[in-house]
């Protein structure tokens, strides 16, 4: 059986591949970083549809052609950047696994191997991964740091109070319902989606953006709990 490091493991057949369409492709080596941004976001979404479509053996079959597709994105953005020297493959593999190891310190000690004992809760977890990410960068003192400026105004919102939260910041969830006049949330996701919906309509009705408003929301959110820390 091919390692991934032997010349006809599955992971070198697909980087040679790619260097070969790079340069024997006119499209395929007219492509930049700039111009993949739409197909990656688009093919990271598609691998959301498959995973929330339910569990089948269609779904796993679709889902295994929407990780390829986003394992394209990857291996495609790798061979530009070596194309001009800047890193290849490899270091974004070995990047990311120093970031794990480095990270997960409940599971790895330093040089990479196992730790003697685990955690018992997802809790201790947590306090030790924010720990380490501290560590990383102790000039780093907004909460709210590294959130994608373009992420979802849904997205946005619920990552930002779970940084809020994991921060220690002051985050009242029932004054934030009193202060629009809704009583309690919805006990269910499907309802919740219901309600969303229907500000959503109700804001298209006046002329309302809903991601917009929900977006310059979230900004002054993150302003006002960064001042207040």
């Amino acid at each position: 059986m091919p390692t991934p490091t032997s010349p006809d493991s599955p992971l070198n057949q697909l980087l040679g591949s790619v260097a070969a369409l790079r340069e024997h492709c006119p499209w395929m080596g007219a492509l930049t970083h700039e111009s993949l941004v739409e197909y990656l976001i688009e093919e990271a979404y598609e691998v959301v549809d498959s995973i929330e479509a339910g569990d089948s053996p269609v779904r796993d079959s679709e889902l295994r052609g929407e990780l390829g597709d986003v394992l394209l994105q990857v291996v495609l953005h790798a061979r530009l950047a070596e194309e001009r020297g800047s890193f290849t493959f490899d270091d974004v593999a070995r990047s990311i696994n120093a970031k794990m190891v480095r990270r997960n310190q409940h599971v790895f000690k330093a040089d990479g191997s196992l730790q003697e004992s685990f955690p018992a809760s997802v809790e201790e977890i947590i306090v030790k991964w924010d720990a380490a990410k501290r560590a990383e960068k102790p000039e780093r003192k907004d909460p709210f740091e590294g959130i994608p400026p373009h992420l979802p105004a849904l997205a946005a919102a619920q990552k930002s109070l779970d940084r809020a939260v994991r921060a220690g910041l002051d985050v009242d969830a029932e004054g934030a319902l009193a202060a629009v006049g809704l009583p309690v949330v919805p006990a269910s996701e499907e309802a919740l989606g219901e309600l969303l919906l229907a500000i959503v309509t109700a804001a298209r009705e006046q002329g309302l953006d809903a991601e917009r408003a929900l977006r310059a929301t979230v900004r002054s959110f993150q302003n006002n709990q960064a001042q207040g820390s």
